[in-house]
């Protein structure tokens, strides 16, 4: 701590206990100034000098400056450099700006903090020069355009690359945390009449085969309105009521299944929800939630209506084409239907693909690729009645 003698010329400091603390400010006298303030009784205080963590109980006083004694110590701080700062209710904390950083006295006595607030004419002036908050929302700009970059650039890439590295037992795991979050979202409205189940199980079971996929996918039905059907990583995927709804026969609900199957064959899930779970995270950081505690949340949701690419959404055509071919079944029904759902039909509902529509080439396609039936009904006409009112 520096000590000021009386005799010593302004400005001047001197040590007065060799073994004091290291960088409190030298004081500057008080009868110096003709035009000093008058003298006002002190008070204690609680004074921290910002190199240690060690609180020092100090008699403050008011002079030409604020004035922090204690038995050994000595500290004086201009009244035009005092700054509030944040503290606990009752108690007035300062700041010193000509002071280390760090440093802070508070001030709990109702009196001296409204004597001293009357003395510091720049309390609640926190100083930031032009340049300064030049520099901070230069900052700030570039630290956004980096997120965004991520998001943009690094992430996709990233989850392209990270994809073929996740083993199948985290891939499940992946896929069990948003099952989850989807029955969260809906209320666990599992459609569970017996024979609509036995006729939705006939269905995967047939598509399954072709697909080249094990017998460990799950699937579901959902009694919500929305029609839409999505997989999850690790073999499970949902039919929604809204979508049999519309639909006018298996071949319809089966072209769909298939497309989403491929979209599982693909992997296009997971890759989806490392782009989406990585992507909220940051956006998270950028917006305050430093935890990224909402990223797995809305990576699960997003997987709902997840917006594959062009590439993934012509791959996934493809592999249920080739997969109604293997069954002898057409793929132009598989087309009308999304066309309803996604065209010109579609309403104002959230449906399959709202946000990759479905267009006029891939409509095509799959008109251009339909073949006359060659295999057998997948369901009976009694199995579709069943699959139609599974959820009654």
């Amino acid at each position: 701590m520096d000590s000021t003698s009386p005799d010593s010329e302004p400005g001047s400091d001197q040590r007065s206990d060799p073994g004091s603390d290291p960088g409190l400010a030298a004081p500057r006298e008080a009868e110096a100034a003709p035009a000093a303030q008058s003298a006002a009784p002190g008070g204690p205080a609680i004074y921290f000098d910002g190199l240690s963590n060690r609180r020092q109980n100090v008699m403050i006083g008011f002079a030409n400056q604020l004035v922090m004694r204690s038995a050994d110590n000595f500290v004086s701080w201009p009244y035009e450099d005092i700054r509030r700062v944040d503290g606990p209710s009752g108690t007035l904390r300062v700041s010193c700006l000509s002071a280390s950083p760090l440093a802070r006295l508070e001030i709990r006595d109702a009196a001296l903090s409204a004597e001293l607030i009357a003395r510091c004419g720049h309390i609640d002036q926190h100083r930031l020069t032009r340049g300064g908050i030049a520099r901070i929302i230069g900052w700030s700009v570039a630290a956004a355009a980096s997120i965004i970059a991520v998001v943009l650039v690094v992430i996709p890439f990233a989850a392209e690359r990270l994809t073929p590295l996740v083993p199948p037992a985290m891939e499940k795991h992946l896929g069990e945390a948003a099952v989850v979050q989807i029955h969260s979202l809906f209320g666990d409205k599992e459609c569970s009449a017996a024979a609509g189940q036995a006729a939705f199980a006939k269905l995967v079971t047939a598509l399954r085969r072709p697909a080249d996929l094990d017998d460990g996918i799950g699937s579901e039905v959902l009694d919500t309105p929305i029609p839409n059907a999505f997989a999850l990583p690790g073999g499970r995927f949902f039919l929604f009521r809204g979508l049999l709804d519309k639909a006018n026969d298996p071949d319809e609900v089966a072209g769909v299944l298939a497309h989403e199957l491929g979209h599982l064959k693909h992997r296009d899930n997971l890759r989806q929800l490392i782009h989406n779970g990585s992507s909220s995270f940051l956006i998270g950081l950028l917006f305050g939630d430093i935890t990224g505690a909402g990223a797995a949340v809305f990576a699960s949701r997003s997987m709902i209506n997840a917006s594959y690419s062009r590439e993934a959404e012509e791959a996934a055509d493809s592999f249920a084409i080739e997969v109604m071919h293997k069954l002898g079944r057409p793929t132009r029904p598989m087309g009308e239907l999304l066309f309803r759902i996604t065209g010109k039909e579609a309403g104002k509902q959230p449906a399959l693909w709202s946000s990759h529509p479905l267009t006029e080439d891939r409509l095509a396609r799959m008109r251009a690729a339909d073949r006359p039936a060659s295999g057998p009904p997948l369901l009976s006409a009694e199995e579709w009645k069943a699959l139609k009112g599974i959820c009654r």
